[in-house]
């Protein structure tokens, strides 16, 4: 008997402990067994549970009929319906090569029997039989994010500067991810998109059009992808966790992979650089 079974037999005595007792008459017994019935108990697993009034009558009659080893329930005995020279071929094929997938077997078997279980059946029976997978992933390349060219692309930032006069200030900054410049940056009391545009102007104004920004989810990034600077701005993209699109008012282009921690260094980076420099100054805002 495992630990689990005792706990779950241990909790169904405790419930039918007083519904057996030989001294209630049948209309004391019922009341008793609605009223554990409405209530809540707290099961074999900690959490609160309800039980209905079926299965207290049931448990009942098999305590009366078998005491408490009829209310430990039974371990499961469900019989594989795979063909067995299926199984052991998976194994086979395993132990030839711990490095080979599931996938792979399963591709494997159908070519040799013409069917197989699923790879996912496979994987739970080379588990189980103490056949892990043993391979290695792919290692990811993640060198330094650079784009091609001076205003291909910049990368934007709001950064959480030093309190002037008790006054909280922020950094919206712009970085051409091409030559690391900062292109266009404000300083500001407030975190808002009127400031974020400001910012992107600015640069625009001293540097030229980007042909793209790249800016992440913050709430005031979120309304400048709506801001039109078609005549005088940048198409403006959202990270979006796997990936990141460059929206413009032309439609919609994919852009890099944004899991990449080398486009956010170069923006963090410049954002430091400047914060480094003003922590004792007093900024004109």
């Amino acid at each position: 008997m495992d630990d689990r079974a005792q706990q779950v037999g241990l909790f169904r005595y405790s419930l039918v402990r007083e519904l057996s007792s030989e001294r209630l008459s049948n209309r004391e017994r019922g009341a008793l067994a609605r009223s554990m019935a409405a209530r809540e108990h707290i099961g074999p697993d900690g959490l609160w549970v309800r039980v209905s009034r079926t299965s207290l009558d049931r448990w009942t009659r098999a305590y009366r009929l078998g005491g408490f080893e009829a209310l430990v329930p039974s371990p499961r005995r469900v019989e594989t319906t795979t063909p067995a020279h299926l199984l052991d071929m998976a194994c086979a094929l395993r132990r030839e090569q711990p490095a080979r997938t599931a996938a792979q077997i399963y591709r494997i078997i159908v070519e040799a029997e013409g069917w197989s279980p699923s790879a996912r059946t496979l994987q739970r029976h080379l588990a189980a039989a103490g056949l892990p997978w043993r391979g290695t992933s792919p290692a990811r390349a993640t060198g330094r994010f650079e784009a091609e060219r001076r205003n291909e692309l910049w990368t934007g930032d709001a950064l959480h500067g030093p309190q002037i006069d008790g006054r909280k200030t922020f950094l919206f900054a712009f970085i051409d991810d091409h030559s690391r410049l900062l292109a266009g940056y404000r300083w500001a009391t407030r975190e808002d998109v009127l400031n974020a545009s400001r910012a992107l102007r600015l640069g625009i104004a001293a540097r030229g059009l980007p042909e793209a920004t790249y800016v992440d989810n913050g709430s005031p990034f979120v309304l400048l992808s709506a801001v039109d600077f078609r005549h005088g701005g940048a198409a403006v993209g959202r990270h979006r966790g796997v990936g990141y699109e460059r929206r413009s008012n032309c439609g919609r282009v994919s852009g890099a992979d944004g899991q990449r921690p080398a486009a956010k260094g170069g923006r963090v980076g410049g954002a430091r650089g400047c914060s480094s420099r003003v922590e004792a100054a007093s900024l004109p805002l």
